[in-house]
């Protein structure tokens, strides 16, 4: 088989995005996804919206959300530790996401009601994440964008600036190619938690992993040990409290505690760490992860 001309180690969203724009502009793309078919697409398959800035009212969105709105809910969950830049403009740039997304097969539903008000900020994927990915691999099939599962990245061979090759396994063979250009959107590291630990310490081993088994950081550890630059903080995650009786990898969204601002917590010791009702859920919900990690073992 001729070399694809973009090969993307990665099948979730972020990789479905780029294949698919890729292949939209005439190059012949290859997907290397490295769960099997029923476990596709990484941690997507969890979600179920996405947050969007909008000027006006915009397919299930009422109202607007404005981008300072928009900055100073994410700086309630960041703490400040948030790229200004970067923040602002992927929060420009979420306006338009919802019409191509859209254009790519992506279906949307009513928000939650209640009290949550997410009908202005938030909106929702019909089907959540499954229902997301299987979009966009039902796009990629009509694009021509071929996928392999089961297809493990062990290998980057950098030269300069240029990935000029790819080493993978499938079943029992080695592979080599040498597309023109490679897209890497294999994830974090999550999953191993020999790397969590060391970046969080000893509380890592007592994480569960709501997410896919497979981040593994495998290709991330490649390019960082070819001296690819590392942007970013690897302690910064989206962390948040679960039910302990979830298991150890790929429990999903169900598994999240939303009831923290309507309770008490407390460590080991019995002893409250933080104000519980500090906000909402919406903004607050991502903090409580490290808290616990923070101050209940103490």
């Amino acid at each position: 088989m001729t070399d694809p001309d973009v090969v993307i180690v990665g099948g979730g969203n972020a990789g479905l995005c780029a294949a698919l724009t890729a292949a939209e502009a005439g190059s012949r793309v290859l997907i290397l996804e490295v769960a099997p078919k029923p476990l596709r697409g990484g941690n997507s398959r969890h979600t179920r919206n996405f947050r969007c800035h909008h000027s006006g009212p915009l397919g299930p969105l009422i109202e607007s959300y404005g981008e300072d709105e928009y900055f100073a809910d994410l700086l309630k969950v960041t703490g400040g530790k948030t790229d200004t830049d970067l923040a602002r403009l992927v929060i420009r740039e979420s306006e338009g996401c919802l019409s191509w997304m859209s254009a790519h097969g992506v279906r949307f539903q009513a928000p939650l009601a209640g009290t949550l008000s997410l009908a202005r900020t938030n909106a929702f994927f019909l089907g959540g994440g499954k229902g997301l990915v299987n979009a966009y691999y039902r796009t990629a099939a009509a694009l021509g964008v071929d996928v392999l599962y089961e297809a493990k990245v062990t290998h980057l061979d950098r030269v300069d600036d240029r990935i000029v090759a790819v080493e993978y396994e499938h079943g029992d063979t080695v592979h080599r190619i040498n597309p023109k250009a490679v897209v890497v959107a294999a994830g974090g590291f999550q999953a191993d938690r020999n790397w969590l630990a060391r970046v969080w310490g000893p509380a890592a081993w007592n994480f569960l992993i709501r997410g896919t088994p497979y981040n593994r950081g495998e290709v991330l550890a490649d390019l960082l040990g070819q001296g690819v630059d590392q942007i970013g903080d690897p302690t910064q995650c989206h962390a948040v409290a679960i039910d302990g009786r979830a298991p150890q990898y790929d429990g999903g969204i169900v598994t999240r505690l939303d009831c923290v601002p309507f309770s008490i917590v407390v460590n080991r010791n019995g002893e409250r760490f933080h104000d519980e009702g500090e906000d909402l859920w919406p903004k607050r919900y991502a903090i409580w992860g490290r808290l616990v990690a923070d101050h209940a073992y103490q």
